[in-house]
């Protein structure tokens, strides 16, 4: 009787384990659990797993590193590892460490079922082969007396041998959603089209071409991912109709994002393919559930140049131009040489993006504080904000968040340097005894993208809990952003954190139109006057005349308000005659490594 394969899930966060077990238990597998990557390990020989579900973040040894050490062991080696990331750039460096694919987050139930199946297959046809090997090799040496039975019977088992080798090598290159090649087969074409141009062998500009579905999440969210995954398949299918299997690569790159590789026929191809994909998307339209939807693309093409060294580099650009494109209304757009005026541009950006990513994996940010000063001279308590630094790997200066945060937010490694710096800044002050004590209050910044993002609040919850550090003492300070309009993630957030002691700031109050929605709609616990309107109110009237009517108001609602770029002492003055309780900038306290 064949036994059910095994799925070992592993993850730090209690309801992730029960929604993935509870996914899973549809399908004919036995299921075991570990809540930390340690755990895990030590389950590999007693559960011996035919896959395994990895988180990403856990607290201990985090899931890149587990990856690492289940790959050194030569019994499971070849164990596939599907990570589960809520962020995209967890992506690529899943793949380096030995991750067989992902599974964003938040969970799709079809997508994870799918996967699940597609490696499982993909590994019970491996052992297949394994032990067909092994048997054929068994069978030679027993039948050596019946040469004509045996020659018949190897070459059907050759043949079956052959089908599975065959089966192996599509299954590992192509997506089981629309049956185009898949991300690792593109990454492999590029690097050879890559090498081709830097060693001059190609006497062709090759191009790469991005094609982003713009309604594909309106579809996914509103009518279920078995919808979405049609779309895509459909999409597929019309995009293939139009491409020169001869000269042209296509792929799903990821989501909803396709892929095509032109290698000959330079910038005057891309134009044919341009006209071709924009007539047939212009005629397609998706029907689901007696309901039509049109659809429409965003199409860029990039030329492969001398300046590209990596697949990574070449995709980053090209999105960078996809998002500027979106931006300015241009739904088709080709650049038809490195020389082009925005190409710098997109280039800078893709290199803050790069860096931010080295000074993560070299440990090259700093987390460094400025006093919150009290305005009131029987105020004792001592406040401190803590702030980011990017060190310089060349010249060893330090680098302000004002030079490299939009590139985190536009690359989406924001929440990677938000983790970083809460981590840190938890075990500087577990480590400092004399210096956890002195602090009354340490405030720090989150993006609202990390606020949005799922598991953040429960990561800061783990943090606090694993270094032993009162929450009361932390204050959570959200800057006010467009980016922060989904009412119900932070209300969650913020009742999260208020639940283990935390309180929360509105950071930067002052600079959008719906902050005084936020007062009122969100339980905010301070507010932050944004400094634009602080360091000149001794001279502008009407910056005076705003915080005036920003302290009344926080008055009247009873919130403490903190100043922040407070640059000279009649600014103080001003201050403590409207009655502001705190004041923060260079006048009190120049920024300091913790």
């Amino acid at each position: 009787m064949k036994q059910s394969p095994t799925v070992l899930i592993v993850d730090d966060v209690p309801e992730n384990l029960r929604v993935l077990q509870d996914v899973i238990a549809a399908l004919d597998c036995k299921i075991a659990v570990a809540n930390s990557g340690e755990r895990a390990l030590e389950l590999l020989e007693r559960t011996q797993p035919c896959l395994i579900l990895l988180d990403v973040m856990m607290g201990g040894i985090d899931g890149f590193e587990t990856c690492r050490r289940i790959r050194s062991h030569p019994r499971y080696k070849d164990v596939p590892v599907i990570f589960v990331t809520a962020l995209a750039d967890d992506i690529s460096r899943g793949f380096e460490v030995g991750g067989n694919d992902y599974i964003s987050k938040p969970i799709r139930i079809e997508e994870v079922r799918s996967r699940v199946q597609h490696q499982l297959e993909k590994f019970q046809l491996v052992h297949e082969l394994r032990a067909l090997t092994v048997s054929l090799e068994e069978k030679v040496r027993e039948r050596t007396s019946d040469l004509n039975l045996v020659n018949r019977n190897l070459r059907k088992e050759v043949s079956e041998r052959r089908y599975m080798q065959d089966r192996l090598k599509y299954l590992a290159q192509h997506d089981f959603v629309t049956q185009l090649y898949n991300r690792d087969a593109l990454d492999e074409h590029i690097s050879h089209i890559i090498s081709d141009v830097q060693s001059e062998a190609s006497k062709h500009t090759p191009f790469f071409i991005l094609i982003d579905v713009n309604e594909f999440r309106l579809i996914n969210d509103s009518c279920g991912c078995i919808a979405g995954d049609e779309l895509l398949h459909q999409l597929a299918s019309l995009i293939s109709e139009f491409i020169d299997p001869q000269r042209d690569f296509c792929a799903r790159l990821s989501g909803d994002k396709f892929a095509i590789v032109v290698s000959k026929g330079g910038d005057e191809s891309v134009e044919s393919l341009f006209r071709l994909l924009q007539k047939g998307i212009k005629n397609f339209s998706f029907v689901w559930d007696e309901r039509q939807f049109r659809m429409s693309v965003t199409q860029v093409a990039i030329p492969i140049t001398l300046d590209m060294v990596s697949f990574e580099q070449v995709v980053m650009l090209a999105d960078e131009v996809c998002y500027a494109s979106k931006k300015s209304g241009i739904h088709s757009r080709i650049i038809k040489n490195a020389k082009d005026l925005s190409y710098d541009e997109h280039r800078g950006n893709l290199n803050w993006g790069l860096r931010i990513i080295d000074g993560l994996e070299k440990d090259l940010f700093e987390v460094h504080f400025q006093q919150v000063c009290s305005l009131n001279s029987d105020e004792p308590r001592k406040k401190i904000e803590i702030l980011v630094r990017l060190k310089d790997e060349e010249s060893g200066g330090l680098i302000y968040p004002n030079d490299f945060i939009r590139a985190a937010e536009r690359f989406g490694i924001i929440s990677k340097i938000d983790r970083w710096v809460i981590n840190h800044t938890m075990k500087q002050l577990a480590e400092r005894e004399g210096l956890w004590e002195q602090v009354d209050q340490v405030a720090l910044n989150v993006s609202a993208l990390s606020v949005r993002q799922s598991g953040f609040a429960e990561f800061i919850i783990e943090r606090l809990a694993y270094y032993q550090l009162d929450g009361r003492k932390f204050c959570f300070e959200i800057t006010e952003t467009e980016a922060l309009n989904n009412f119900s993630d932070t209300r969650k957030f913020m009742a999260m954190l208020h639940g283990s002691g935390c309180s929360i700031a509105l950071d930067d109050f002052g600079t959008g139109f719906s902050s005084f929605a936020y007062l009122t709609d969100l339980p905010f616990d301070l507010i932050k006057i944004d400094g634009m309107f602080i360091k000149d109110m001794h001279v502008n009237d009407i910056h005076y005349g705003m915080v005036d009517s920003i302290v009344k108001l926080a008055k009247m609602l009873d919130k403490p308000v903190v100043a922040e770029f407070v640059e000279n002492q009649t600014i103080v003055n001003k201050l403590k005659l409207l009655g502001v309780e705190w004041g923060q900038g260079y006048h009190f306290h120049k920024p300091e490594k913790l």
